[in-house]
């Protein structure tokens, strides 16, 4: 009987052992759960900053506001709205006091038109330089003088064209003038129209032409284009003024070059027979020819003669 007690008391205190046991395991892992939750809840307050606790607080009432301080920024002041200006009255134009000058508005040409007038001019200012003015005669007389004295590149054509071109506005140059005072000035300061400034002022260089043209070759250019003979040279066209005048420039210009050749053909034609008689076939007679030439132009001042020449022949026409 006490062995049967004794072995069911210590079945009850083993019982109660385990049951105790269970109980404090299940208590320790709830503790522990709730240090877990506090601890996550403080690390991510902690994560948030200060706003976050701010955020968790009860919504107090509105703040009053504020008044603006001296220096802040304020809003543009609305005020009412003016009334529009009186418009300018016109100017009238009037008479000068006492001197009889009256304003001419309305007749200037426009900025535009006058920048379009000389676009078009420098675009065809080489055809005009070449076929209204003494460039061609002076620049074809110079070229041969070079090939007379036997030289193909010197003085290069650039050299040439520029002492042909300067020769040309000094030839050109009263001419020019009286066409700039009769045409383009009173033009452009609005006291002719396009018609009376084109006539005006291509009347000057009509009559140079005119003057250094051959009536044979006004002949050949009317017979040319089957046109009847006009009463006066007044009534010619420019259609048959410049092609003639071309034509007589180019003429005038051979007869210059073929008096400046005579020379020096004689001088290659001594070289030449001095040569063939001292027997000196191999040697060539132009590079023994070159330096006579250049000294017999060097002494009688070959340019000189030609552009003084040259410059003589449009002032007696």
């Amino acid at each position: 009987m006490t062995r049967q007690a004794t072995d069911e008391g210590q079945g009850r205190s083993e019982v109660s052992t385990g049951h105790f046991r269970a109980g404090s395991t299940r208590a320790a892992r709830r503790r522990i759960g709730w240090l877990a939750g506090a601890l996550a809840v403080l690390t991510t307050l902690m994560m948030l900053g200060p706003g976050a606790l701010a955020a968790t607080a009860a919504p107090g009432g509105p703040t009053p506001p504020v008044a603006p301080t001296t220096g802040a920024l304020l809003p543009p002041m609305i005020t009412a709205p003016t009334a529009p200006a009186a418009p300018l009255a016109p100017v009238v134009p009037t008479t000068g006091g006492g001197a009889g000058i009256t304003l001419n508005i309305g007749n200037e040409p426009s900025q535009s038109l006058t920048v379009l007038l000389l676009i078009t001019l420098l675009a065809v200012a080489p055809s005009l330089l070449l076929l209204l003015t003494s460039f061609t005669k002076i620049f074809v007389v110079l070229s041969l003088s070079r090939n007379a004295l036997g030289l193909s590149t010197v003085p290069p054509n650039q050299v040439l064209a520029g002492l042909a071109l300067f020769l040309s506005m000094f030839v050109m140059g009263p001419v020019l003038s009286k066409v700039y005072d009769a045409g383009i000035a009173p033009f452009l300061d609005g006291s002719k129209d396009r018609t009376h400034a084109w006539r005006d002022g291509i009347a000057p260089l009509r009559q140079f032409m005119l003057a250094h043209t051959r009536p044979q070759e006004i002949a050949l250019m009317l017979r040319a284009g089957h046109l009847p003979n006009p009463p006066n040279n007044a009534a010619l066209e420019l259609t048959t003024i410049i092609p003639a005048f071309v034509l007589s420039e180019l003429r005038a210009a051979l007869i210059i070059g073929f008096v400046i050749y005579i020379p020096f053909v004689i001088i290659d034609l001594v070289v030449s027979s001095t040569l063939m008689s001292l027997g000196m076939m191999m040697l060539p007679p132009v590079s023994v020819a070159l330096p006579f030439k250049l000294l017999l132009f060097v002494l009688v001042d070959g340019w000189g003669l030609v552009i003084t020449t040259l410059v003589q022949s449009y002032q007696t026409g």
